[in-house]
């Protein structure tokens, strides 16, 4: 099936309140262009200087989001145009894009990473670390960045049972906090091979690649 048929096709299966991210990442832009004539309007990647070629040479009313690992250097070649960074995961980065965001005159949209899964090697805070952010002094002095949400990444396996207690977690610590933060709407959690379980559990943003645009 073409990219405009997959696309087609799980924008269908979705609930209205689910937004879709298209994760373009390694994909060139013919690929993207042909996501992009299919209505698709929100793109996903996770190296910023490969995100920034794409925005220079496509449309501008793409919606960019940065959903991997950001390192605090590259921030500023982001800042101008990012629309969703996903992976938030420590204040040291909240502060670098709150200045970058300053120097673009922008507020930059962020949503800070849980880390739910029993993977070691994925990034993440804690239900303690999100309650120290969020209540810090230097976050509320902050003016230039709005947190609108959470997300999270499950354990790599086959077992639908673990991934399904990870996204309840997921979902029971943004109910907790979105008591306290009415900017909370986003919970953007489930990627190509889990995005129905994670809909279920409440998520409210999917972020998916290879049902869209083939394996890598």
């Amino acid at each position: 099936m073409s990219i405009a048929q997959n696309l087609n096709n799980i924008k269908s299966s979705l609930p209205e309140n689910v937004t879709l991210v298209a994760v373009s990442k390694t994909k060139p832009i013919p690929d993207l262009m042909e996501a992009y004539a299919a209505g698709q309007r929100i793109f996903g990647e996770n190296k910023i200087q490969e995100m920034a070629e794409k925005w220079e040479a496509m449309p501008k009313d793409i919606q960019w989001h940065m959903i991997g690992h950001v390192q605090t250097n590259k921030v500023k070649f982001m800042a101008q145009f990012v629309g969703l960074i996903h992976g938030v995961d420590s204040l040291k980065l909240l502060e670098d894009i709150n200045k970058q965001a300053q120097k673009n005159n922008r507020i930059i949209d962020c949503l800070l990473q849980i880390h739910i899964a029993e993977e070691e090697t994925k990034f993440g805070l804690n239900e303690e670390e999100l309650d120290e952010i969020l209540t810090s002094t230097a976050f509320q002095e902050m003016k230039n960045i709005r947190i609108v949400g959470l997300m999270g990444m499950a354990t790599f396996t086959e077992n639908q049972d673990q991934i399904k207690k990870e996204f309840t977690h997921l979902k029971s610590i943004f109910d907790e906090f979105t008591i306290h933060n009415s900017q909370f709407t986003i919970l953007s959690m489930g990627m190509s091979g889990d995005y129905k379980l994670a809909i279920e559990c409440g998520s409210t943003m999917v972020r998916i690649g290879s049902s869209i645009f083939g394996g890598r």
